[in-house]
């Protein structure tokens, strides 16, 4: 399998939306592509099925932050302190469960290389019937429940992931916590106040961010370094710099 990587740095919510579809549109058959980038302004991304509504856009936009729907499913996100990776994959041997493990694995693997306090993070073994927790108000943040298989440390999510098969092509994109700005996520939903004050308790309780666990600013580059370490190692390939591919 040939892979790449890009690191296109901070862009507004829909050109990082679309950037990542152009991924999609370009990988090579049997290849893989792995994307680093930031959100500037901070962004609230919605799950490809999640309604407007459940959003108070106008204060967002009066806050100064922006909106964008993501191709990918899960519920509302805001981008803010955060390094989000994205990877497309062409491959007639790997199951969507497959990728989605794999993929788990090896941000874990860079994370733990990363900061020797990141050695006891894991993946989530819980399987969550989101169908049923998409009914209640919690729902809403997408950090709200760890899904089987995401990246947590001490049972409080860290990284969360969502993922779209389109066609032959496989996008896995998500957000790896650098700080807790993403909480007030609250803020912006369309809930009443005794619901925000709800989500905002499970959030509190139940994420976590690099800055947090190590007592210390993120090194964004070196983070970097070490995800694309953990990918080289999981899958076993040898990433090429795909600066000038789009």
């Amino acid at each position: 399998m040939k892979a790449f990587f890009v690191d296109t740095g901070a862009h507004e919510g829909k050109f990082n939306m679309d950037y990542d579809l152009r991924l999609v549109a370009n990988v090579p058959p049997e290849a893989m592509i792995l994307r680093f980038y930031t959100w500037k302004p901070y962004c609230v991304s919605l799950g490809a099925n999640q309604p407007d509504s459940e959003v108070l856009t106008d204060k967002l936009t009066a806050d100064g932050f922006t909106m964008v729907r993501r191709p990918t499913g899960g519920r509302a996100v805001f981008h803010s302190e955060e390094l989000t990776y994205s990877v497309v994959l062409r491959s007639a041997l790997m199951t969507p469960r497959r990728i989605y493990s794999d993929v788990n694995e090896a941000l874990l693997i860079g994370l733990r290389h990363y900061d020797q306090r990141l050695a006891v993070a894991e993946l989530s073994e819980k399987e969550v019937k989101f169908r049923e927790h998409y009914r209640v108000a919690g729902s809403a943040a997408c950090f709200s429940v760890p899904a089987k298989a995401e990246v947590k440390f001490e049972e409080k999510k860290l990284i969360g992931s969502a993922q779209r098969r389109l066609g032959d092509v496989t996008l896995q994109h998500g957000s790896i916590n650098t700080g807790a700005y993403h909480k007030r996520i609250v803020e912006y939903l369309n809930l009443s106040e005794e619901e925000k004050e709800e989500i905002k308790n499970i959030l509190e309780a139940g994420t976590s961010d690099i800055s947090e666990i190590t007592g210390e600013k993120v090194d964004f580059k070196k983070l970097k370094e070490y995800i694309l370490f953990g990918f080289s190692q999981k899958f076993g390939l040898n990433f090429v710099n795909l600066e000038n591919m789009i």
